[in-house]
């Protein structure tokens, strides 16, 4: 299946040719590349109201281009009101097409609508090369339109490189567009 994304392209044409200058790697399959990425939505407050989860999935839709899945819970839980069984979340994982496409949109027009963002912290790496970051609101993304959003709602957002370096995950995201915030001694 080919894929027809201008992130992509990119990806292919320039950054690879640039990873591999910066950290000779050995082989061409030891460039790392975007293997996934998982949203997802922790409902908090769906065990007082179910139609808090039957929003964030629609919403969850329109964002991520697929059907995403709830999340129920495994346990009880009575000091918060949680019975197992029951809804709490909404996931999805993205995958090629859809992916490049997610990404390119939150890079170049997602994040920059955020309000006094200053980037992305560089201890959001998990120390395999995998990348989360926290949105506050998801109105943010351009297909949510706010005055059908009842209940405001954040998510997370998870990048998972092929590659199991901090150092060239970061990299890797950096050439991708993703806004880090400065390191001390950078200009």
């Amino acid at each position: 299946m080919a894929i027809d994304s201008r992130l992509f392209d990119r990806y292919n044409k320039k950054i690879k040719a640039d990873l591999n200058k910066e950290f000779n790697f050995k082989s061409p399959m030891q460039i790392p590349t975007i293997e996934k990425i998982v949203l997802n939505m922790g409902l908090g407050k769906a065990t007082a109201d179910k139609g808090i989860v039957t929003d964030a999935v629609e919403e969850m839709n329109k964002i991520s281009g697929q059907y995403s899945n709830k999340t129920i819970a495994r346990q009880s839980n009575s000091t918060f009101k949680l019975r197992e069984g029951m809804p709490i979340g909404v996931k999805v994982t993205l995958r090629g097409q859809k992916m490049w496409d997610f990404l390119d949109k939150l890079v170049s027009i997602s994040l920059p609508r955020i309000r006094d963002f200053r980037g992305i912290k560089h201890n959001s790496f998990d120390g395999n090369g995998n990348c989360t970051l926290g949105i506050s609101e998801i109105i943010i993304f351009p297909e949510i339109d706010l005055d059908k959003v009842k209940v405001m709602k954040g998510m997370d957002i998870t990048i998972i490189t092929t590659t199991n370096n901090n150092a060239v995950a970061y990299a890797l995201l950096e050439k991708i567009g993703m806004p880090f915030t400065k390191k001390k001694g950078d200009n």
